[in-house]
């Protein structure tokens, strides 16, 4: 699963460019995070200090789901 993609402001020429792994604003400048790459079918999440370590692909449904939990406070201490 590839999780880099044409940025939708590009023209339709192949002058692009293209986005993939972001790493979260919330994230601290040590690399203790994880990073997402939103696919078509599904979203990536990955290890920032083992990029090549593999990800976790989840689909875009679930993916939705979690970060309403997220910010719903459902993991909330």
């Amino acid at each position: 699963m590839e999780f880099w993609r044409k940025s939708s402001y590009s023209g339709p020429s192949n002058n692009c460019v293209e986005v993939g792994w972001r790493k979260s604003s919330y994230s601290p400048n040590n690399n203790n995070c994880v990073e997402v790459g939103l696919g078509v079918d599904a979203v990536g999440v990955r290890d920032t200090k083992d990029r090549d370590g593999g990800h976790l692909a989840v689909p875009v449904p679930s993916w939705h789901r979690f970060i309403g939990a997220v910010k719903g406070g459902v993991f909330d201490r």
